[in-house]
């Protein structure tokens, strides 16, 4: 009977500390720091497929979305709200589809924004680009989904180099610039001028021409405007990288990305 009870108290224990764990882990990962994992190349390449990043929860307070499953419902708008500036790398959660989306805040409320032939016009001036070396990958399934990449200098055979063109672009009040890429002419081009509302904001890929964002209008699966309350957090620095479409194939492993800070 003692034996039987050491094992009980044990197995409790066990419980006890496991349920504790999750608590915890459920504290750090609503208040301070969530986990997100690069699935798609519409970052490219300040983000690359396969990278892992920790998302910076305190910089802009916290909604209803900054739990697991959108379970704080209690929280109405936002509490210790920060502002975020343009440039910044955000995680949001998705105003349709309820998923959690990366990009680039391009324009905050009451900025106007339009592309024209390519190029980004932010309140009706364009924003300063310099063509760079250009960005080059091998044409291969990417990822977990096995992504295909995209290319400026098509057809390219797989295993082949794909090229991109790519640009530093300066956003107003960006302290360094950031890389854009361009694989010549697409639907999202050219675009009507946007408004940002009030309390909303406008978000791009820098993978502009492989990139649904808020350009696209959510009746067609794109972003539209982010309401204030759907931002997650800033994304700052990478801190694992992975090419394969496993994380545990360590041979595939970028080991100059990890701990990378996010311009």
């Amino acid at each position: 009977m003692v034996a039987k009870a050491e094992k009980k108290e044990g197995l409790l224990e066990t419980v006890k500390t496991i349920v504790w764990a999750l608590v915890i882990a459920g504290v750090f990962r609503t208040l301070f720091f969530q986990p997100f994992w690069i699935p798609s190349g519409s970052m490219k390449d300040t983000l690359l497929i396969g990278d892992f990043l920790f998302v910076n929860k305190m910089a802009y307070g916290y909604s209803q979305y900054s739990c697991p499953f959108s379970m704080c419902t209690f929280i109405d708008g936002r509490w210790f709200g920060g502002e975020p500036e343009r440039g910044d790398v955000i995680v949001f959660r998705h105003p349709v589809n309820g998923t959690d989306f990366i990009k680039r805040l391009i324009a905050v409320p009451g900025d106007t924004v339009q592309m024209r032939d390519g190029r980004l016009y932010l309140n009706g001036e364009p924003v300063p680009t310099e063509e760079v070396e250009p960005f080059v990958e091998i044409k291969a399934p990417q990822g977990p989904q096995r992504l295909t990449p995209r290319c400026a200098n098509e057809p390219v055979a797989p295993g082949g180099e794909c090229v991109k063109a790519r640009f530093a672009e300066r956003l107003p009040g960006e302290e360094e610039a950031h890389s854009i890429l361009d694989i010549g002419r697409t639907g999202t081009d050219d675009t009507p001028v946007f408004t940002v509302p009030e309390g909303e904001y406008f978000f791009m890929g820098d993978n502009r021409d492989n990139s649904r964002d808020s350009r696209v209008p959510r009746s067609i699966g794109g972003v539209g405007f982010v309401p204030y309350e759907n931002l997650i957090g800033r994304a700052d620095r990478v801190v694992f990288s992975s090419a394969g479409a496993q994380m545990f194939y360590f041979w595939t492993w970028r080991l100059d990305r990890f701990f990378e800070e996010i311009v």
